[in-house]
């Protein structure tokens, strides 16, 4: 039977799928933030600090990866998985944008 509490709330499994998504999403941002400073930080820095600025986009990944694959597994759903996919392909575009952008134009904006 159905939870009550959990339909009224959340609009039932399919309102849970949105938080899952949601909440996964949010999650690899919080990762990226918290292990670089920002795709404008890369760009400035690409000409000085290439390999360090990427090693800490790759840590970040890494970060998002297992935590939203815990997410997916206790949850029993991949809305985890597209919500985390999502904003980590989001913010690998950025970072690679920011680091060859960088690295063209001497950490002025390329």
């Amino acid at each position: 039977m159905p939870d009550p509490v959990a339909a009224t709330a959340v609009g039932g499994g399919r309102g849970m799928d949105a938080v899952a998504f949601g909440i996964a999403a949010d999650l690899v941002y919080n990762i990226y933030s918290a292990t670089n400073s920002s795709p404008q930080t890369t760009e400035l820095f690409a000409s000085e600090r290439s390999a360090t600025l990427w090693k800490y986009v790759k840590l970040g990944g890494a970060q998002s990866l297992l935590l939203v694959g815990i997410m997916a597994v206790r949850g029993r759903t991949f809305w985890p998985i597209l919500g985390g996919a999502a904003a980590a392909t989001m913010m690998h575009l950025m970072y690679s944008h920011a680091l060859r952008a960088g690295q063209a134009g001497g950490g002025n904006g390329g």
